[in-house]
């Protein structure tokens, strides 16, 4: 009975000492990583500059628009993920299209305060005489940050249209992640 008595201790003491090598000493002066990013702490728009513009004019290829995200806040945050986007249409036929994410995989930021990225939106436009059917017509953007569930409405700046492909299951015009 000795021995087994002698056996629990050692093997207290055994995970005692285990639990308390477990924890280092600097993980109690350790920072706390920064919390998400949440809609009120940013701020929103589409990239206007000429090198960011998509070419909404040509009809041959994919082109890009790029919405950016500024964090607002005296606080460091980060974003990871993708973007929501509801593009809302100008004609009565186009109603509102949620974006399809790309494959890509997205990757954890990190904004310091008044620290800028964006994500890009790859496009298909068509010529203004393609069909009504096949066409939609961007009027405004609907963007919520990742893992929020309020959003930012702005106003598509660029004209043209886009081959209508809400219902495709690859569709050509989709959102790529935050910071991609």
């Amino acid at each position: 009975m000795k021995s087994k008595l002698t056996a629990v201790a050692l093997a207290a003491v055994v995970v005692a000492g285990t639990a308390a090598a477990a924890v280092p000493a600097s993980a109690a002066t350790a920072k706390a990583a920064p919390a998400r990013c949440h809609t009120a702490d940013l701020k929103a728009g589409f990239a206007t500059g000429d090198d960011a513009k998509p070419e909404m004019g040509q009809t041959k290829k994919q082109t890009q628009a790029f919405v950016w995200f500024t964090n607002k806040s005296t606080h460091t945050c980060t974003l990871n993920g993708f973007a929501g986007v509801d593009m809302v249409g100008a004609q009565p036929t186009d109603g509102t299209w949620s974006l399809a994410r790309s494959a890509a995989k997205p990757e954890t930021l990190t904004l310091e305060p008044g620290a800028t990225t964006d994500f890009s939106i790859t496009l298909l436009p068509v010529a203004a005489s393609t069909p009504q059917r096949e066409k939609f017509v961007p009027s405004k953007f609907l963007v919520t940050p990742p893992n929020e569930t309020k959003h930012f409405t702005l106003k598509w700046p660029f004209g043209g249209q886009i081959l209508k492909q809400d219902g495709a299951t690859h569709p050509a015009t989709y959102l790529n992640p935050v910071g991609q």
